[in-house]
């Protein structure tokens, strides 16, 4: 067994409430604030935790690489539509970019970057320790259950997404090379085929349930137990401590500073 798998191994080793109460400070702190200083802090926090947790946060990155206009699009239509502050960039009297547009845009990017890089974090864990840590915290088993379907759909999705577009590619259609007018009206044609699909197995996994007597017990067993260790409660402890000094810090001391 090499380092870095032993590593790994001994990141999950924390419990999923652990990392999911860590998920919800960083994404709360990224809704709240609004100084872009304190948010990229926050998002430079994110990352550090992801990189401890040893998750694919680059990966996940890199796959956003193809949004990358969609990021510059919010981000001049919020200096576009957003008056007050600063002119920066004006044609005649129509200002095209404030100050306060241009603040607000790089505001949004920052919440979406911070809740995607916090969001890595929950995938060193499995689903199904998840849904057990739900569970175990007295949240409903069936709202835990629609947490962990919706977490296995989604790998599903995907595949059925690719399957498509390889079907397409083996036709002799190269989706990169035609015009996105096109490319969008072929992809509408795929849509529906693929909710099919998605409601085929979601119809099948609905039988399997039923016939293996979900909700049959107005309680449920499990034989695997999550027990929180020390390092769980001190980081926990330690993160919800942190978050909540930043927001008085933020919210309190600023106002009269």
């Amino acid at each position: 067994m090499t380092h870095v798998t032993q590593k790994r191994e001994q990141m999950n080793q924390y419990d999923p409430r652990t990392k999911l109460v860590i998920v919800m400070c960083i994404s709360s702190l990224a809704v709240l604030l609004q100084d872009i200083l304190l948010m990229t802090g926050v998002l430079i926090v994110a990352f550090g935790f992801s990189f401890y947790f040893k998750s694919d946060v680059i990966k996940a990155l890199y796959k956003l690489r193809r949004f990358f206009w969609v990021f510059v699009a919010m981000l001049f239509i919020q200096s576009v539509f957003t008056t007050g502050g600063k002119e920066l960039i004006s044609i005649g009297d129509f200002t095209l970019v404030s100050s306060l547009g241009l603040f607000r845009g790089i505001s949004i990017i920052l919440r979406v970057m911070i809740i995607i890089v916090s969001a890595t974090i929950m995938t060193t864990s499995s689903s199904r320790d998840i849904v057990q840590g739900l569970y175990q915290w007295k949240i409903p088993y069936e709202l835990t259950f629609m947490v962990a379907v919706a977490i296995r759909f989604l790998p599903l999705l995907k595949e059925e997404v690719e399957d498509m577009v390889i079907a397409i590619q083996l036709r002799g259609l190269e989706l990169e090379k035609i015009p996105m007018g096109q490319k969008i009206k072929i992809y509408s044609y795929l849509l529906m085929p693929m909710i099919a699909s998605v409601m085929g197995k979601a119809k099948d996994l609905s039988i399997a349930v039923e016939m293996r007597g979900f909700r049959a017990y107005p309680y449920r067993t499990s034989f695997r137990q999550l027990n929180l260790a020390i390092k769980d409660y001190a980081v926990m402890t330690f993160t919800t401590i942190i978050t909540i000094t930043v927001m008085w810090f933020y919210f309190v001391h600023w106002r009269y500073v």
